[in-house]
């Protein structure tokens, strides 16, 4: 594009949006009506902000393309249970004594191979509710063990926010979830520490909420044995090219096959192992289905990214940020934060982090991996605010009233937080 939109415009556009999705806006069209207004304000005329919304949505196919790959694994380890059977292996394992980290471990677990953290909450919530009502743990230790270790998972997993991230630098998708895992294991070590500073504070679950929940036929849920199949052959497949470039084996570092073939056949591979494949289609309708409104959200993104990309904001950062003086090592994280608390969605946030300061921030010596996991960590910082589903998608998991669920984002932040600072130090500043 030959033209440049006013940086006013572009964050007119973007404060339009969120407003709009804080008034329940459906997000796609709260994106693309912010991304058109902010385009126009901004100075671009009708054609020009034609341009900027197709030149944006294009931007994010690729990652749609992977995602909706995705939804293979993730259909079958939601549908055949076994995500739910790894679950409940991992918390019968540790016992009630660890339960916090026995919670937040199997979260971040099966976020970790596939599973999208609301799914991955809300198959984990029943167990946690019915050990927190023996144990006498509290709904906000119970929920900040599950969120905590969601986020954890959600950093080293094959879920949409990694893929954005990878894609957004150009990058592996096996790279970017191998550089997240020393920042999830310490985002898991903090979640578990405050997790159980809180285990006495605040409401209890009530021997009514641990019935109710507990109540799903487990009967024909597969063995553990069966149910690690599926993300077993994708942890395999994804990590043969890192392994042969880290230890020289010239036949493993050329393996380079994309994600968007081995999720699917990874998934199709466990659903064998089970026994499961008369229900391939059953399995993949419902993945796709899942899949759909996070690929909606993520067009809705890739224009409002546009938009940015378009505009002069990300000059305008980068000249703040020289003019305070701060290692311009931030704007990754920064940027990280500031776009997921905007949408509340790290996939969301990533998307247009990466699309709106992307070159910015490799331009001012960031390598893109470095780039990539700044982002990333940075998104999961507060991404849970009331305007997305996440927020309340666990509140009512675990049967909490929006004041409870409010006293739960700051604690949420310091384990993202936690996760940001270590990738920063790590990859920012020490490699």
């Amino acid at each position: 594009m030959d033209f440049t939109i006013s940086w006013i415009g572009a964050l007119i556009g973007l404060g339009i949006a969120i407003v709009l999705i804080l008034r329940k806006l459906n997000p796609v069209y709260a994106l693309f009506l912010g991304a058109i207004v902010g385009a126009l304000i901004g100075g671009a005329n009708l054609e020009q902000t034609i341009n900027v919304l197709v030149s944006g949505t294009q931007s994010v196919m690729g990652t749609v393309i992977r995602v909706l790959a995705a939804g293979v694994l993730a259909g079958v380890m939601m549908e055949s249970g076994a995500a739910e059977t790894i679950a409940q292996a991992i918390v019968k394992k540790f016992g009630g004594g660890k339960a916090i980290l026995a919670l937040a471990l199997a979260t971040m677990i099966i976020t970790a191979v596939g599973v999208f953290i609301p799914v991955a909450v809300l198959i984990v919530a029943p167990i946690a509710l019915s050990v927190g009502n023996k144990m006498g743990i509290s709904k906000i230790a119970l929920l900040l063990a599950l969120s905590g270790g969601g986020k954890a998972g959600n950093i080293i997993s094959p879920n949409p926010n990694t893929i954005a991230a990878a894609r957004g630098f150009n990058l592996d998708l096996s790279h970017v979830m191998l550089a997240g895992i020393i920042p999830a294991i310490c985002g898991l070590i903090v979640t578990v520490i405050i997790a159980s500073m809180l285990k006495n504070k605040g409401v209890m679950v009530s021997n009514e909420e641990a019935v109710d929940n507990n109540k799903a036929d487990t009967s024909n849920y597969p063995t553990l044995g069966k149910a690690i199949v599926a993300p077993v052959v994708a942890i395999i497949l994804l990590m043969i090219n890192p392994i042969g470039s880290l230890s020289g084996i010239e036949a493993l570092a050329k393996f380079k096959v994309d994600a968007m073939y081995i999720l699917p056949i990874a998934g199709i591979v466990g659903m064998l192992a089970m026994g499961q494949g008369k229900k391939i289609l059953q399995y993949t309708t419902s993945g796709i289905n899942k899949m759909t409104a996070t690929v909606l959200i993520l067009i809705g993104a890739g224009g409002i990214a546009g938009l940015i990309s378009a505009s002069d904001l990300s000059t305008q950062v980068v000249s703040l940020i020289e003019a305070s003086g701060i290692s311009g090592t931030f704007l990754a994280p920064i940027s990280g934060i500031l776009m997921a608390a905007a949408t509340a969605s790290t996939s969301t946030g990533v998307i247009l982090a990466t699309g709106s300061f992307g070159q910015a921030i490799l331009n001012m010596g960031t390598a893109p991996l470095a780039a990539a996991v700044m982002v990333h960590t940075g998104a999961t910082v507060i991404d849970s605010l009331p305007q997305g589903n996440y927020f309340h998608v666990t509140a009512d998991s675990m049967k909490m009233s929006i004041k409870q669920r409010m006293g739960l984002i700051p604690y949420e932040a310091i384990v993202g937080g936690t996760m940001t600072i270590v990738a920063t130090l790590i990859y920012g500043f020490l490699f």
